[in-house]
């Protein structure tokens, strides 16, 4: 099955793109959990509308342990911090579709990721910042990345915002739809990152893509098959 429009009618009307989305990771998850070696899992981490939960709280006076201490508490049940120094404007990334993969071998670490792009990253300069600062973190930790984009109601190429970021030579690329892949290596003791793009349009299949995780274990990421098991699942080619 060839890229579809999950954006626009007709498919629009009758499935949510965000299930999709959601459904995709999932399967890409499980397929990479087929390949994965002992001491790796991946796992998908779909989040839509994120808000930032301003909790209210009352101080109390904090527990009194001794009597030696009792002036000191007192002290402390007082205190109130001041005014802060600034208060700016923080943008958050407020969808996040990904498949993380960890190794286990010191406790869960990141090694690897898949972010799927939303229409809320693309949407404005300060949600396109946060994204792209996200992916420059990953990198900049050594942790191998795919990004996914096949929102196609807005034009937005966050590959090469990314690139921009970065301040790395590199032409721009064409295309509203893409996946790239990025590996963070070293030659002769010089950092660099290797840059694997694809660009695609609806009506064409997929690529396969490598993903590198940290430890410098590569897998095949498939996006056309785990793409048309998806619609298969979602029951998509039903009414296509």
């Amino acid at each position: 099955m060839a890229l579809l429009d999950h954006f626009r009618p007709p498919l629009s009307t009758r499935r949510h793109w965000h299930s999709f989305h959601n459904a995709w990771s999932t399967y890409l998850a499980d397929d990479l959990n087929q390949r994965l070696p002992d001491g790796y899992f991946a796992e998908p981490n779909a989040q839509f509308g994120i808000e930032v939960d301003v909790a209210t709280y009352s101080e109390g006076a904090p527990g009194k342990s001794s009597h030696h201490n009792e002036e000191s508490n007192e002290e402390l049940s007082e205190w109130v911090p001041r005014s802060p120094t600034a208060t700016l404007p923080f943008p958050l990334i407020t969808d996040i579709i990904e498949v993380q993969v960890f190794s286990i071998q010191a406790g869960p670490t990141l090694v690897g990721a898949i972010e799927l792009v939303s229409p809320a990253n693309k949407d404005r300069p300060t949600q396109r910042d946060a994204f792209t600062s996200k992916c420059q973190t990953y990198l900049q930790q050594g942790i191998g990345l795919i990004v996914v984009d096949v929102v196609t109601t807005l034009s937005a190429n966050l590959h090469n915002e990314l690139m921009k970021r970065l301040e790395l030579p590199i032409e721009p690329m064409q295309a509203d739809l893409y996946a790239v892949a990025y590996r963070v290596g070293e030659s002769e003791g010089t950092p660099h990152l290797d840059v694997w793009q694809e660009g695609f349009t609806v009506g064409r299949s997929l690529p396969i893509l490598p993903l590198y995780l940290k430890s410098g274990l590569y897998l095949p990421v498939n996006l056309e098959q785990t793409y048309q098991h998806t619609c298969i699942r979602q029951r998509i080619p039903d009414f296509v």
